[in-house]
């Protein structure tokens, strides 16, 4: 029997950081992931192909529609295969990455499905039927999530698809129903709405981007809608009917009222996600699940000795990134150091155009808490580099403590602000007061102005127009 250690469960942002670190660490460490490339979701079938499905449809949407506003004649074809191909590419790319980083840090990938075999132990099932025990001083837990589903709404990866769907059409339907309006609908959705589509957002609740400050949530859904995106919100979708033709989507008000049928091409079921913890065994070490299939955790310890829980199996925001601090934070601890996690400076992005991003407490949420903040607030239409590069869309709002100055929250509309929000996320990180980033010197002209801009505007004296 093999003897580690860490083993850890699943290969993805949360499992590769934290097998590297340990293994960084000197310690023995292996990483137990089924599919056949490392990553998890997030770089296979997530965040990684969908930036590059992003990237490419904003490109191919910019030279269809401005470059004859900026003297530049082409003539524009898309080639969605290509598209598909170098998105595919450049994931094959970072996943072998991946490869090497555990190679030069000793740590062994063992292939296969994990699951708990008791205390100190972990039965990996390989491709083959066979199975191998391993042993551990530490077990942890970073298996993912996956989508959730809605009943009524069964996913074919056809007709009704998933986000990893929605990654792989080999054609641009001419329409688009998108169930959810959060992060991973509307980012899917404004792909294929570049590349052609109508694309229609059905949500349940009375609002886009759960979550996320409603000032700015209602600014982010005014620049979809211009863009073609229709929103219907406050509606229950009540099921969906798939033939050869396209996809018929029954949906009535939460309120209460007459039901609506539309019909598209495809449908993309975008609910949001739930943890990835069936075939785990968590009862052969004595864990459970709650309601909702999280793990408990303090401090990514569970109530099992020796099994720790990292990312989106746990509470909290499930993105990559925090995960990935997760990971480093848990081994930290399992080597005796002194990991930590700072919750308040978790960074959200949405990478649509416009992309909106976001870190700290929303106006609600400062409201909801009884503090008493300030507000400063700069838009891109009044950022020279913003004015003259034709992407003038949004703003910065920075939300500061009305007594001591500390930044609380920052919210952010435009482009290539899911950039920009990292220096925020370190000046909070440093406990900076919005005087500290506008007395900071920023170079001229960038669209970074505006953040400094906005911090002036906190105590009244933003000096550009």
């Amino acid at each position: 029997m093999a003897q580690y250690d860490v083993v850890i469960i699943g290969g993805g942002p949360g499992g590769y950081n934290a097998a590297i670190r340990a293994g960084q660490l000197g310690l023995s460490v292996a990483c137990v992931e089924a599919r056949k490339t490392l990553g998890g979701t997030c770089l296979n079938v997530g965040c990684i192909p969908s930036k590059a499905l992003l990237h490419a449809s904003e490109m191919y949407e910019l030279a269809r529609k401005d470059f004859a506003g900026m003297g530049i004649k082409a003539s524009i074809d898309l080639d969605l295969a290509q598209m598909q191909k170098q998105k595919d590419d450049s994931v094959g790319a970072l996943t072998k990455g991946i490869e090497f980083l555990f190679k030069k840090n000793k740590v062994e990938w063992v292939k296969g499905f994990g699951r708990i075999a008791g205390p100190g132990k972990v039965a990996v099932a390989a491709e083959d039927g066979s199975e191998t025990v391993l042993e551990a001083r530490n077990i942890v837990i970073a298996t993912g999530s996956e989508p959730s589903r809605l009943p009524g709404v069964e996913v074919d990866q056809t007709r009704i698809v998933d986000s990893t769907g929605a990654l792989a059409l080999n054609a641009v339907p001419k329409s688009m129903i998108v169930i959810g309006a959060g992060v991973i609908g509307l980012e899917l959705g404004s792909v294929w709405r570049r590349l052609g589509a109508e694309v229609t957002v059905v949500e349940y609740l009375d609002r886009t981007l759960p979550g996320a400050d409603a000032e700015l949530a209602q600014a982010f859904q005014r620049a979809m809608t211009k863009q073609g995106m229709v929103f219907k919100l406050g509606q229950k979708v009540t099921g969906a009917k798939a033939s050869a033709t396209g996809v018929t989507l029954s949906f009535e008000p939460v309120a209460g009222g007459p039901a609506e049928n539309l019909t598209a091409d495809v449908v993309l079921l975008a609910v949001g996600r739930r943890p990835t913890t069936a075939g785990l065994n968590l009862e052969a070490v004595g864990l459970a699940t709650d309601a909702r299939g999280f793990i408990a955790t303090d401090h990514f310890r569970t109530a099992a000795p020796g099994v720790w829980a990292i990312g989106d199996v746990t509470h909290g925001p499930m993105l990559a990134h925090k995960a990935e601090d997760e990971a480093v934070a848990c081994i930290e601890l399992i080597a005796g150091k002194a990991g930590h996690v700072n919750y308040d400076v978790i960074p959200g992005v949405v990478y649509t155009y416009p992309e909106v991003a976001w870190v700290g407490k929303s106006e609600e949420e400062l409201k909801a808490a009884g503090v008493s903040y300030k507000i400063g607030k700069f838009p891109f239409t009044a950022n020279s580099r913003a004015k003259v590069n034709h992407e003038a869309e949004g703003f910065v709002k920075v939300l500061a403590d009305a007594k001591t100055d500390r930044i609380l929250g920052v919210h952010m509309l435009g482009p290539q602000v899911g950039e920009m929000i990292g220096e925020y996320c370190v000046a909070m990180e440093f406990g900076a007061a919005s005087e500290d980033v506008a007395r900071t010197c920023h170079p001229h002209p960038t669209r970074s102005e505006a953040l400094r801009q906005a911090a002036m505007g906190v105590e009244g004296w933003t000096m550009q127009a």
